[in-house]
């Protein structure tokens, strides 16, 4: 069975690829991940914070006068993970790229314009294929409009495009006034690709301490609903390479982001829970579907449910909210 896509401009395989994880953090998970047949390493983030406070550590260790005891030194509020993030993040792609065939896909995340994007440049240098740029930004500034949170972020986009030769795919929230738009000043504003969609970790809360808790929960496979209707209302007649990522689980979750019009499918909590050979599983059930199916190739299903050719493309918009609502068949 003939799985291949192309993504980003690399031709792969097939779309499956674990996402951005811990997954990545050493060689040998790295190397169980390719021999269960990833099409692509994608890298845990880099953080523009860690990039901000080793800039930081820096100017302070230069600004130190030599007489100043090194016992003061201790009091800088970094830990060793974060004061090494930078560097070790540019040599952990440098290593990775020397240990596997595949596309090796890094990541950075944040959310302003400013020298940190500078290590998109470094990161290409290291060795990466292509940069996701994970682009979050929590607006709780009642003065910051939703297009000024928009172009700030689009602003991010143009100067990693402007200082990289790489694909950039970019991994969006779903929560934008209207994503459709900013898609499409994603693609204007040189953008290779679109992740669907980040996932979440909502601060929980300790009532009788009195703390904020800090939980991680793994995703089900629910949450891909809300990637595939709008992977589907987004896919159709766009250059963009679109990829989703969240609630990815089974060969059948393949199908359905593939019918959406996905061109690449990443996986991260399938594979914490049943380690880095369920790659294998899931893409031997994605090809056992599609032979069983009559399809002669991934390609020919791919968009086959996006909004313009879906049987009822109204489902994907007011109708099914009104139809659940009212007890109807949806």
């Amino acid at each position: 069975m003939d799985l291949s896509t192309t993504y980003l401009g690399f031709s792969l395989p097939h779309p499956l690829m674990p996402g951005a994880s811990p997954l990545v953090d050493n060689l040998s998970t790295v190397k169980r991940l390719e021999d269960a047949g990833a099409a692509a390493i994608v890298m845990y983030s880099l953080f523009e914070e860690q990039i901000i406070a080793d800039q930081e550590r820096a100017v302070r260790e230069v600004e130190v006068p030599e007489h100043t005891y090194a016992e003061a030194l201790s009091y800088l509020p970094l830990t060793e993970d974060m004061r090494l993030g930078p560097d070790i993040y540019l040599e952990n792609v440098a290593a990775i790229k020397k240990s596997v065939s595949v596309p090796v896909i890094a990541s950075l995340n944040g959310v302003s314009e400013g020298g940190w994007l500078r290590y998109a440049r470094l990161i290409e240098q290291a060795g990466a294929d292509a940069l996701e740029l994970n682009i979050y930004f929590l607006a709780d500034d009642p003065g910051l409009s939703g297009k000024a949170v928009e172009d700030r972020l689009l602003g991010v986009v143009r100067q990693v495009k402007q200082n990289i030769a790489i694909p950039v795919a970019v991994k969006i929230s779903p929560f934008f006034s209207s994503i459709s738009h900013f898609c499409k000043q994603l693609e204007e504003a040189g953008a290779d690709g679109v992740l669907l969609f980040n996932r979440f970790y909502q601060p929980d809360i300790d009532v009788e301490e009195l703390e904020i808790l800090s939980k991680l929960k793994l995703s089900t496979r629910d949450e891909l609903l809300l990637r595939l209707r709008w992977l589907a209302i987004l896919s159709g007649g766009s250059r963009l390479s679109f990829g989703i990522t969240g609630g990815v689980h089974t060969g059948i979750d393949v199908v359905k982001a593939v019918m959406c019009g996905a061109h690449a499918v990443q996986m991260v909590s399938a594979l914490l829970r049943n380690q880095p050979e369920y790659l294998t599983v899931v893409r031997n059930e994605l090809s056992s579907w599609l032979e069983s199916h009559e399809y002669e190739s991934l390609e020919q299903m791919r968009g086959s449910m996006t909004k313009e050719h879906a049987p009822d493309r109204d489902l994907f918009e007011r109708v099914n909210y009104i139809r659940v609502l009212q007890g109807g068949p949806g």
